[in-house]
């Protein structure tokens, strides 16, 4: 039996493992239904980039301050903090089996978004988003291989799940399909220190959030 770490993991080795197919999609608006932002969200928006521009300005950012100064406030924003949203932090994962490769793939995501009104089945709730999240000077591609091992597991009940990959300043929504093979699809990416691609950004958030 070999055991994996999931951080260890590239983005080939899990081509292999799982057989991932990639597919680039350039609209959000071919998946997701955008809506305005309000001028009081606009504002709020603002003040969460002025927030996160000073750490940045001042050197590297950590992970954990990417959660707390943007990840964590953009959530909020978005509505990802009302029922029947649940935010459920670093958990344990299940682990993941892959009978004909005798292999077991162990890792904890960092935040889950999970909607408490739907089950895909007893006693398992349906994945909204799962962010992988960076410190400001890494790549966000980095994050990719964790991001699709992950939500690989959530196809089991579910046809598809969205996840999101960052390091605060830059943003990378996947759509993730159930298939054989499974397909992913990188969207546009995003830059939050420049006011449009961050108003598109929160837009992604909310409708993500009403699925």
């Amino acid at each position: 039996m070999t055991l994996l770490n999931a951080r260890n993991l590239s983005l080939e080795e899990v081509y292999r493992l799982f057989g991932f197919q990639k597919q680039y999609n350039d609209s959000f608006s071919n998946l997701l239904s955008l809506e305005p932002l309000s001028e009081e969200e606009q504002q709020e928006l603002k003040q969460i980039q002025n927030d996160f521009d000073r750490y940045l300005t001042a050197g590297k950012v950590s992970e954990g301050q990417v959660k707390f100064l943007a990840v964590a406030p953009l959530l909020r924003l978005a509505g990802f903090y009302r029922y029947p949203i649940e935010i459920l932090l670093e958990e344990n994962i299940a682990d993941i089996e892959i009978e004909d490769e005798d292999t077991i793939i162990k890792g904890r995501f960092d935040i889950l978004a999970i909607s408490k009104a739907k089950y895909t089945k007893p006693q398992a709730y349906f994945w909204l988003l799962l962010i992988e999240s960076k410190n400001s000077q890494i790549d966000i591609f980095t994050g990719l291989p964790q991001l699709l091992n992950y939500t690989y597991k959530s196809l089991d009940n579910q046809k598809s799940a969205w996840g999101l990959t960052t390091n605060g300043r830059s943003y990378q929504f996947v759509y993730i399909e159930q298939g054989n093979p499974p397909v992913y699809q990188l969207l546009p990416l995003l830059n939050f220190m420049e006011s449009m691609r961050a108003m598109e950004l929160l837009q992604v958030l909310k409708a993500i959030c009403q699925l």
